[in-house]
């Protein structure tokens, strides 16, 4: 769905706070105070002061800013930051009022939902399992793919901003956990396709070809794809030992493949190729680039070649 004439406001989603202002929770924050009033919380105090010049309302504490929220969004890292900020020391569901809806935005995998589903629905809160795809600029322009497993009742109270965020938004399922489970699916073709691109990119380099000559034609033909689109640019910079952004932390993607080996075990289904490429960002990793951009997984492919005229 198109958002080129935004929705009007949910009178009963009035404050919306974010959790975790990070690479992809501070473009979503800052989008939605367009529409609605925003509170976030960031360990990050640097973060938080960002999200203040973004026109967020900054708090020192999770509490504090998850305690007059309508809609609580989570922005975390993995499953043990999303129990840990809701009923963790400092967790937020003591300070949330009956009828709040918390919204996981986060990649965390289905074992852990089924339980915090439960713990939320004892205190009364509703509870939407939405994992998103689309990297920090489609998340600030409202651009993202976000895939949902929510009872209908906390689908309504979340929808207004959920469509806000999403260009496309797919309802997989009735049960949390359901929109984890595609996000997995999601995850392993991702993962793949960044490291096919990788090991193509670095073959051609081998062969001798002109690196960005060999991009461009793979890109317009039947072997292009999105990942290899959007990550080749980053890939042959990398490549360089150039500087580039970190849109996307290759660590994310040591977290997100094993996501996916867990679930192809709990299946009994055989996955060599995201195997393969599991094993390809643990390299990357091991090698020092957990914290890079996740197209330098080129750099464990082959090593750093810089021009002649270097």
């Amino acid at each position: 769905m198109s958002h080129s004439t935004p929705p009007a406001p949910n009178p009963t989603a009035k404050v919306v706070s974010v959790l975790g202002l990070g690479a992809m929770g501070l473009p979503m924050a800052t989008r939605l105070s367009t529409q609605f009033t925003v509170h976030g919380f960031d360990i990050n105090a640097t973060r938080r002061q960002a999200a203040a010049e973004a026109g967020i309302v900054p708090f020192e504490s999770a509490r504090a800013a998850a305690a007059a929220s309508d809609v609580l969004l989570l922005a975390v890292r993995n499953a043990q930051q999303m129990e840990s900020s809701l009923f963790g020391d400092e967790g937020v569901v003591s300070v949330l009022r009956p009828g709040c809806v918390v919204v996981l935005t986060s990649t965390v995998g289905t074992g852990a939902i089924p339980e915090i589903a439960g713990r939320l629905a004892s205190a009364g809160i509703a509870f939407v399992d939405a994992p998103l795809s689309g990297g920090p600029a489609r998340a600030g322009s409202g651009d993202l793919l976000i895939v949902v497993g929510a009872e209908p009742h906390a689908l309504e109270l979340a929808r207004p901003v959920l469509e806000y965020l999403a260009s496309t938004l797919s309802i997989v399922g009735d049960a949390p956990g359901d929109g984890q489970a595609l996000k997995t699916v999601n995850q392993l073709l991702c993962g793949v396709h960044i490291a096919a691109a990788a090991e193509a990119l670095a073959l051609a380099d081998a062969l001798g070809l002109d690196r960005e000559k060999a991009f461009a034609a793979l890109e317009v033909g039947a072997a292009g794809s999105f990942m290899l689109s959007n990550r080749g640019p980053r890939m042959l910079r990398a490549y360089d030992d150039e500087e580039v952004e970190v849109l996307s932390r290759l660590d994310i993607f040591v977290k997100d493949m094993g996501i996916v080996g867990d679930a192809v075990r709990s299946v009994g289904l055989p996955s060599p190729l995201a195997a393969s490429a599991e094993q390809l960002y643990l390299i990357a990793q091991a090698q020092g680039l957990g914290t890079a951009d996740d197209s330098a997984v080129i750099r464990a492919i082959a090593p750093v070649r810089r021009s002649t005229s270097d």
